[in-house]
């Protein structure tokens, strides 16, 4: 067992998000957890808040919405991902329409991908953001249709997976994690789960 397997064998994962991204990302980390959200959680936020402060915010909205309380045992995690470009946030396409119409501001230009993580217990809670810069070739009309009739990027802020044929054909240069731009910055994660429940035991002791 590696060192963080040692830390959470008393305790229960629980990733609570529908992203079967995350769900695999996760999964590499080689930890034990459990899946489940909240169906019905509104992700509205209030149009004041700092963009680059909006992922996080919806994570913390994502935690604190979870339909019951957790037991001693568990840890929570959640994550919300969004995609900056030009100082405009892109999310996620309402519609065909909508996804071109991202991919071509995507197109030939450099987006952040910020994605906001807490991690919580019934004793703490602990957030952090992760950036990654993402440069895109300039695409043409014939390529965004393509990927978006043949991959249908609704799910996906941003209008596109990088795991998928645009990333590909699309990427010139990442600058930070690679994971994060798929959803979960789980280098990161590793390290905050760690010292999360490191924290944790520190205050029990007291």
């Amino acid at each position: 067992m590696n060192n963080l397997q040692v830390k959470l064998k008393e305790r229960k994962l629980i990733l609570a998000s529908a992203s079967p991204r995350r769900e695999q990302l996760l999964s590499g980390l080689d930890l034990p957890f459990s899946i489940e959200y909240n169906e019905n959680l509104s992700e509205d936020y209030h149009p004041e808040i700092d963009s680059a402060l909006v992922p996080l915010h919806l994570a913390e909205l994502k935690s604190y919405g979870f339909p019951r309380e957790l037991n001693d045992a568990e840890i929570l995690i959640t994550a919300d991902t969004l995609v900056f470009c030009n100082g405009e946030i892109l999310g996620k396409p309402a519609d065909r329409d909508d996804a071109i119409n991202i991919l071509g501001k995507l197109s030939g230009n450099m987006h952040e991908v910020i994605t906001g993580v807490t991690i919580r217990s019934n004793k703490q809670k602990r957030s952090f953001t992760s950036k990654t810069k993402v440069y895109f070739r300039t695409l043409s009309y014939e390529e965004i249709t393509y990927y978006t009739d043949n991959y249908s990027p609704y799910d996906k802020a941003g209008a596109y997976g990088a795991q998928e044929w645009i990333g590909y054909v699309a990427i010139e240069k990442i600058e930070g994690s690679f994971f994060n731009v798929m959803g979960l910055p789980v280098q990161r994660l590793y390290q905050e789960l760690s010292l999360f429940i490191d924290l944790e035991e520190s205050s029990n002791s007291l």
